[in-house]
């Protein structure tokens, strides 16, 4: 089904409460980190310099939302031992929080019960859900974006998100295993 989604900078600037990201891979392989992941493999270095062209995009984007008083959280759901994407991530996580994004990690384990979407997804405002859509390989599909607002998916991925932000660690006090 063909869909003129808005790009998610639109997205997030149109959103006035909330914004909640859903991630439940362990390997993406997404063209526009893979040069930063390769070097981090190569060197265990990851650039965590908020003012890097890297990150200055996102960190200004999410600054100047949280600034406008919306809350903005991620839950990554994670199995163990984590994958290199996974530590990679996790590397680079103390930007996203200053940046002003609340960050928490689910061990897979701890989610078995839980009824969760078939693809990782941001919700704005607790009324528009994007799912991300990707290949096995963690490339983004085609097409990579769905937009949906009715009410009753927007529901279950809100409650899908809530039960999982609850059960989650802290990105401060997760440990990598």
């Amino acid at each position: 089904m063909p869909q003129n989604v808005p790009s998610f900078d639109e997205l997030m600037e149109a959103t006035q409460r909330s914004a909640v990201h859903l991630e439940m891979r362990d390997q993406y392989a997404v063209g526009d980190e893979a040069d930063d992941f390769n070097a981090w493999l190569s060197t265990g270095r990851r650039d965590t310099d908020p003012n890097s062209e890297y990150w200055a995009p996102w960190v200004d984007l999410i600054s100047r939302v949280v600034a406008r008083g919306v809350v903005v959280r991620r839950a990554r759901v994670v199995s163990e031992p984590v994958t290199d994407y996974i530590r990679y991530e996790h590397a680079s996580t103390g930007v996203n929080v200053m940046a002003g994004e609340q960050v928490r990690w689910l061990p897979r384990p701890r989610a078995v019960d839980l009824m969760l979407p078939g693809a990782d997804l941001w919700i704005f405002d607790g009324t528009r859900v994007l799912f991300n859509h990707f290949t096995g390989i963690g490339e983004w599909a085609d097409p990579g974006k769905e937009l949906r607002t009715e009410p009753s998916i927007v529901k279950q991925c809100s409650d899908a998100f809530e039960a999982v932000w609850e059960r989650a660690v802290p990105h401060e006090t997760y440990e990598i295993h």
